[in-house]
């Protein structure tokens, strides 16, 4: 419970892009959301200086994610 009250306060910030900021995102939203670009079995799903990270699977590799303060996914090494 209290992750998903960390992510919700600190995702505020990243919804100005890409949606509403008066609907912050759940967990399982921003899973939904990163399923939805794609990726398969999200996990560490952690709040940084860079934006929401999370380690997921495409094309069967595991990939690093950073959700940025736009609502945008990018992988990194």
């Amino acid at each position: 419970m209290r992750t998903r009250t960390i992510l919700q306060a600190l995702l505020v910030p990243a919804l100005i892009g890409g949606a509403s900021a008066a609907h912050a995102l759940t967990e399982e939203e921003l899973v939904a959301r990163i399923k939805a670009a794609g990726y398969t079995e999200v996990s560490d799903i952690k709040s940084t200086a860079e934006g929401t990270t999370a380690k997921a699977i495409k094309n069967g590799k595991q990939v690093r994610l950073v959700v940025d303060s736009s609502g945008q996914i990018k992988e990194r090494n």
